[in-house]
């Protein structure tokens, strides 16, 4: 039964309607510093998941070719103007409104934000992990995770936080049915590279929310879709 995607989309939008309707109501200095923090802990998420990786040429060569991949179809780009648009959609001009006025600054955080949300790896093994058992354990405690971190960040990004939860919710119900085509497919090394080339995103990521250097971060995604199978194949050469 689809249980932990269902959850983990559910928690996503409620947080994104409670910040963005609790926002007026939030100190400006901690709506500054929340978000910051956030940024920490997914670097140090990051660092966690880098030193559990098994080869690490395998996994910085998935991330170069992931991110060539990523910029020549401007999967970045492309999430920006999707971003923009939902935004005038569904977070109109209000009385005490405090969402972030520079487009700049929302992209910014929004692209980060669905990066957080859509390729984590606790939501990709958490997926893969109740399709082949049944157990939702791990989205479930996820979405307590993502409950608080939407309603952070939707004080000031606003209702469009909400809208995340739709392709987070695509991407893992698409992995639970088809994990049990790929867990005999998956070996503990492959696995550990894997959650290295996530670190290295999440890492990414916690640089972008803090504002410390803006990396590209929407399109290093397919470096996950990669490093797997280059995984298996420097395991085999080596």
């Amino acid at each position: 039964m689809l249980v932990g995607p269902i959850i983990n989309g559910a928690a996503i939008a409620i947080g994104g309607i409670l910040g963005a309707v609790l926002g007026r109501y939030i100190p400006a200095r901690v709506r500054e510093a929340l978000p910051m923090t956030f940024g920490c802990a997914s670097m140090g998420i990051g660092i966690a998941l880098i030193m559990k990786v098994n080869s690490i040429p395998a996994v910085v060569l998935s991330m170069l070719l992931g991110s060539l991949i990523g910029e020549l179809c401007q999967l970045e780009r492309g999430i920006e103007k999707l971003a923009l648009k939902l935004r005038k959609f569904v977070d109109k001009p209000k009385p005490g409104q405090v969402l972030i006025a520079s487009r700049e600054d929302f992209v910014e955080k929004y692209v980060a934000l669905v990066v957080l949300f859509c390729a984590s790896g606790m939501g990709i093994f958490g997926s893969l992990t109740e399709g082949i058992s049944g157990d939702p354990s791990l989205l479930i405690a996820k979405a307590f995770l993502d409950l608080f971190t939407a309603t952070i960040f939707a004080i000031t990004l606003g209702y469009a936080v909400s809208l995340i939860a739709i392709p987070q919710f695509i991407i893992q119900t698409i992995l639970f049915f088809l994990a049990i085509i790929i867990q005999p497919l998956i070996s503990a090394n492959m696995f550990a590279d894997f959650s290295a080339c996530g670190g290295m995103i999440m890492l990414a990521t916690g640089f972008r929310i803090c504002g410390i250097k803006s990396f590209p971060v929407a399109n290093m995604l397919f470096s996950l879709l990669i490093v797997m199978p280059i995984s298996a194949f420097w395991i085999t050469l080596f």
